[in-house]
């Protein structure tokens, strides 16, 4: 079990949360829906489902909504979205990650390649990066949750493989499979994690210079956005003296 990490390998800049909450709503609607569609719509007989309803559920999704986009999976003549994975390098080298799930994979395709073509990226082809990142599940608490020896031990009795711990919260790290049973007993010590997910964990970070970080923010944001982009993983870090500046 490793301890702190002054970084997260995540693909957020701190804040990048704050976003929409409609434009939230909608990509968590989307997921569920897809989740729902794949599987039954029984979230304690449907793993994806349950995740992607727990997700919704931290970010005070009205239960209204999360009904019916479990409702929208058995709907006749409802959307039909397959999931696209992206794969290409930002400002500095960074290397990306975009999973989107899109029911028009030409405009989702192009969308993306005018962010990354925008702001100092070049999407590659599939396969490009993946190769640098494990696929891992992720759980993350807030710093409230306990101090990083609290939240290692609860981790460890969870049977978890990996926490990092900062000023902004835990991250803790598990493989696949694994990944519901450990959150499950990870709520029983430390109460509701802020999100559930399977994740691509770098497996070596790139330290950003100060001349990149604004132009990689820039594209983060441009593809984050975007309304078919689930979620946007890379393997940069980016020191807190750069990110002061940056404001």
């Amino acid at each position: 079990m490793a301890g702190h990490s002054k970084f997260k390998n995540i693909m957020h800049r701190k804040g990048a949360q704050d976003k929409k909450r409609s434009a939230q709503f909608s990509k968590l609607s989307r997921e569920i829906t897809v989740a729902a569609k794949m599987g039954t719509p029984d979230p304690d007989m449907n793993p994806r489902l349950r995740l992607a309803v727990n997700n919704a559920k931290s970010l005070s999704m009205p239960k209204d909504n999360i009904q019916r986009a479990i409702d929208k999976a058995a709907a006749a003549g409802g959307e039909d979205y397959e999931e696209v994975r992206y794969e290409g390098y930002g400002p500095g080298g960074v290397a990306l990650i975009v999973e989107a799930l899109t029911d028009n994979r030409n405009r989702t395709a192009t969308n993306v390649r005018t962010a990354f073509a925008k702001n100092g990226g070049n999407l590659g082809a599939s396969g490009a990066v993946s190769h640098g990142f494990e696929r891992r599940g992720q759980i993350e608490y807030p710093a409230t949750a306990g101090d990083e020896e609290t939240v290692l031990e609860a981790a460890i009795e969870a049977g978890a493989d990996d926490v990092e711990s900062g000023e902004d919260g835990h991250t803790v790290w598990t493989d696949m499979e694994s990944l519901h049973e450990v959150a499950g007993a990870l709520e029983k010590a430390l109460g509701e994690p802020e999100s559930v997910k399977l994740a691509w964990k770098p497996n070596l970070m790139v330290d950003v210079a100060e001349g990149d970080a604004a132009t990689l923010f820039k594209l983060v944001d441009a593809l984050e956005d975007d309304d078919d982009v689930q979620t946007v993983w890379g393997n940069y870090a980016v020191s807190d003296e750069i990110m002061e500046k940056l404001g």
